[in-house]
């Protein structure tokens, strides 16, 4: 897409038209859904929030991937960067999110949580990396060290690791492996609409998940709950079209799952990725924070590929995980709360000195909050 093309989609112009339409299209309060931490960001950046009618309420849903990381795994993250011989390399995200105080977890000496950053700074080899692949070189330029990534993503991020695998399967890379925590979008869709306390009137659903997936990959999800749903991109006027779409389908009772993300998203989505996923990994049950275990919502590395999996590799025992005490990051993720009503938010918890991985991640709602929040 060419800059021109782009900044089309920024127009104050086109967005104003927009506005205009949902505004005389609304008739009814509506709490929508955005199930996309880019979505979150983006809303807040451009000022979304503060020109849409007030009978609008966005809610954001468990679209980060560091948010929605169970504590558990971030406490096994933790636990294998103290192991001797080991280099572990991760996208910068999860640097910062606090992991739990625990016999095994040992209390650090200034009293506070350990976390990535903080065992790095211990002396710990832990490498922030920008791809899969770097983590890949880093094996094999250290073949006497044993090096993990730490796979933690939607559909979006996946088939790169799942490359990654396989080129290290081809390649004979031996001392590289991946702790497989990745989450898949339309299980945890599911598990939403099962919850008595959320409400939820439609969805604006991912456009960099749907990508990968494609529109087909909702239809059973659509097709149970007749819920409005419609697939966004990330510029304002995206997102607005969205925002529309979904209140026209609710005004008219006439609910449908559709692509506004035409440009990017099809409806078979990038078999060629699908394929790399299907070959490298299997569905699990997963746990998301705050959500609890989530039935296929998870993946994991195939028998076939399992000398690269870092948990049958090395014995990653972690205690019993607590989520930080206090810290409303669950509510947020399912949208029952919003930051300013956690009571850390801006207090103990800040980008500084975070308490959930809510305030970590840059896709995260209370950062988005505290950023663009006025």
């Amino acid at each position: 897409m060419t800059l021109k093309h782009l900044e089309e989609y920024r127009d104050s112009a086109i967005a104003e038209k927009l506005i205009e339409r949902i505004t005389n299209t609304i008739k009814h309060d509506v709490r929508l859904m955005e199930v996309c931490g880019t979505h979150t960001v983006s809303i807040f950046r451009s000022g979304i929030r503060s020109i849409l009618p007030p009978m609008i309420s966005l809610l954001s849903g468990p679209g980060c991937p560091v948010c929605v990381t169970d504590q558990k795994e971030i406490d096994a993250f933790i636990e294998l960067a103290r192991k001797d011989g080991v280099i572990v390399t991760t996208f910068g995200d999860l640097m910062r999110v606090p992991g739990t105080k625990s016999s095994l977890l040992k209390e650090r000496a200034d009293g506070t949580k350990s976390s990535l950053l903080k065992e790095r700074a211990d002396g710990r080899d832990i490498r922030i990396v920008y791809s899969t692949f770097d983590a890949l070189e880093v094996a094999k330029k250290n073949p006497a060290k044993k090096v993990v990534f730490l796979g933690v993503g939607f559909e979006t991020t996946a088939p790169t690791i799942a490359a990654a695998i396989f080129s290290a399967a081809e390649m004979n890379v031996d001392n590289f492996s991946v702790i497989c925590a990745h989450k898949l979008v339309p299980p945890a869709l599911e598990a939403l609409m099962a919850m008595e306390n959320v409400q939820i009137d439609g969805f604006l659903l991912p456009g960099h998940v749907s990508v990968i997936i494609g529109v087909k990959a909702y239809q059973p999800f659509f097709k149970r709950h007749q819920i409005p749903c419609v697939i966004a991109g990330f510029e304002p006027a995206d997102i607005l079209q969205a925002i529309g779409l979904l209140v026209e389908q609710i005004e008219s009772g006439r609910p449908a799952l559709q692509n506004a993300y035409s440009r990017a998203v099809t409806l078979e989505g990038n078999t060629k990725a699908q394929k790399l996923l299907e070959d490298v990994f299997e569905p699990a049950d997963v746990c998301w924070r705050a959500i609890g275990v989530i039935p296929q919502s998870g993946l994991k590395i195939r028998k076939k590929y399992e000398r690269y999996d870092a948990e049958t590799r090395f014995d990653i025992q972690v205690a019993d995980s607590m989520d930080p005490k206090g810290c409303a990051c669950g509510q947020i993720l399912i949208g029952t709360k919003t930051p300013p009503q956690c009571p850390l938010f801006k207090t103990v918890c800040t980008p500084i000195d975070p308490v959930g991985p809510c305030m970590v991640s840059t896709e995260g709602t209370c950062a988005a909050y505290y950023k663009y929040h006025i």
